[in-house]
């Protein structure tokens, strides 16, 4: 059953029609599954004393109920290293439509997957798996699978894709811890199941994966009008 913390984000979230990244990985959090540690913020100081803890650097984005894609008004910026470089960016972003917040967090580096899910009017909830990052429109490269999924189900989707031996790893490139990969894309089909009422997809984009961790970098879930 869905926590009351859960039901909250959802219902606070109906009257725009979808949940805003931090709330949707909170939902993630919720559920058990791995985020990266991020700060919601407009103070240039907070922001700097975060960057100052993160040692790969951090990822900044703005928090706005008008920019659904974020890419497309670049509200989203990478390899923030230099506290001068974040406060540019804040600045910038800060200036968008509808921005409340600037998402700063940690930046993770790996093997980018697009994990998601669509509501279907005939089947019910479906579970998307493929390559994922800006790049995933071009090599459409996808498997499909009806929720929940077993973890077999999980091996075979990763089987079925073209670029599976990037998943696997090639020419001495780490691949995917597969046991955590499993265990995220079964809890992340369980969790889909039970906002069956209340989503129409959730995109998962990217999913960042080393031999250690799955993290959801990015989280937007679309709801039912």
């Amino acid at each position: 059953m869905l926590e009351k913390n859960s039901k909250k984000i959802i219902e606070k979230s109906k009257s725009s029609g979808w949940i805003l990244e931090p709330d949707a990985k909170a939902l993630m959090k919720l559920q058990g599954l791995d985020i990266p540690d991020f700060i919601l913020t407009n103070s240039f100081e907070a922001a700097g004393q975060f960057l100052k803890k993160s040692e790969s650097g951090v990822v900044a984005k703005a928090v706005s109920k008008k920019i659904i894609h974020k890419t497309e008004h670049k509200a989203v910026v990478t390899g923030i290293v230099s506290a001068d470089h974040l406060k540019k960016e804040m600045v910038r972003l800060q200036k968008l439509a509808g921005c409340e917040n600037i998402l700063v967090e940690q930046m993770v580096q790996g093997i980018e997957v697009i994990i998601g899910a669509k509501n279907d009017f005939q089947f019910g909830p479906v579970i998307v798996f493929g390559i994922g990052g800006t790049s995933v429109e071009i090599y459409n490269d996808t498997a499909v699978r009806m929720a929940p999924l077993k973890p077999a189900e999980v091996l075979s989707m990763v089987e079925s894709l073209k670029a599976k031996k990037i998943i696997s790893g090639y020419r001495g490139m780490a691949g995917v811890n597969m046991e955590i990969l499993t265990n995220l894309m079964v809890n992340f089909s369980l969790f889909v199941m039970e906002l069956e009422n209340d989503i129409e997809s959730v995109d998962l984009n990217p999913v960042i994966c080393t031999r250690d961790r799955c993290v959801i970098a990015d989280a937007r879930i679309m709801l039912k009008c």
